[in-house]
């Protein structure tokens, strides 16, 4: 049964309150994690953090036994950081990583894996589109696969940003080979030890691309599952700016490149150590 998202008419409150499910539905032991980070990069998310870390919350003890809620701020110019902080006093399960400044969704995304602490790594947005409840499907996956990536069911945005996601999707695909249908679905459920262990360069947008494509590389095991997404109700959305489409082409091309020329090396290297061992 999955949650539900509506306005707050209290002005004390966050915009965004969730509404558990009546009868909230918990893993058995047998397919609980063990340990689990939420990470949740957030930017003028003020509306929506306090709603966003009390689902997280919630998702996370019914799937693991350990947990912690991973708010990082990139830099925001409103009262995120402040209300993020106050969560934190008065959870021990919840904690702060802040930016100085705001510089991207990739730089919060690996700023959140750097300070992860459990086995398991859920990645998702502090925008409240995601529903969490349904990490009660997700996790079971995990017995399987080292990285289970969402995909939206139905995506719940402008027509705009669902063509240019569209387009997206389909020249990743053709760059980097990535087998996914949502690249960008912002729920992913990764092995800590295998996300800690990648050279992760992406600032923007590209992070996605680049995390699904270096942990194929790497051998990663991968699983999809269908989520539901959710419009945004508080709170605009920055990823259809001229200034992040133009850096998530920008580093299209560049981590293309990087890439290509470490698959040339590659070999070599592996001709060269064979040759030091003969």
């Amino acid at each position: 049964m999955r949650s539900t998202i509506h306005p707050s008419k209290d002005p004390m409150m966050p915009a965004a309150v969730i509404t558990p499910p009546q009868h909230p539905r918990s893993l058995v032991a047998s397919t609980r994690l063990r340990s689990l980070s939420i990470v949740l990069p957030c930017f003028n998310e003020e509306e929506n953090v306090a709603g966003a870390v009390a689902e997280a919350s919630i998702a996370a003890r019914r799937v693991a036994d350990t947990y912690e809620i991973l708010v990082v701020d990139d830099g925001s110019s409103d009262r995120t950081r402040v209300v993020a902080e106050a969560l934190a006093l008065a959870d021990r399960n919840v904690r702060v990583v802040a930016h100085e400044h705001n510089r991207g969704y990739g730089a919060a995304v690996r700023s959140g894996f750097q300070a992860a602490r459990m086995d398991w790594i859920l990645l998702t947005d502090g925008d409240l589109q995601f529903d969490l409840a349904e990490l009660t499907d997700v996790a079971p996956l995990t017995a399987e696969a080292d990285f289970v990536a969402g995909y939206r069911i139905v995506r719940m945005d402008p027509v705009h940003r669902r063509m240019n996601a569209a387009a997206w999707n389909w020249l990743v695909r053709r760059f980097f080979d990535v087998d996914l249908r949502d690249v960008d679905c912002a729920f992913k459920l990764m092995r800590r030890p295998l996300i800690q262990s990648l050279d992760l360069t992406a600032e923007g947008a590209m992070v996605s691309t680049e995390l699904v494509a270096k942990a194929a590389g790497h051998g990663a095991r991968f699983a999809q599952a269908g989520v539901h997404h959710r419009p945004r109700v508080a709170g605009a959305s920055s990823g259809a700016s001229p200034r992040v489409i133009l850096r998530a082409f920008g580093e299209l091309f560049r981590i293309s490149r990087d890439m290509r020329a470490q698959q040339a090396v590659a070999p070599q290297l592996q001709a060269q150590t064979t040759a030091l061992g003969a």
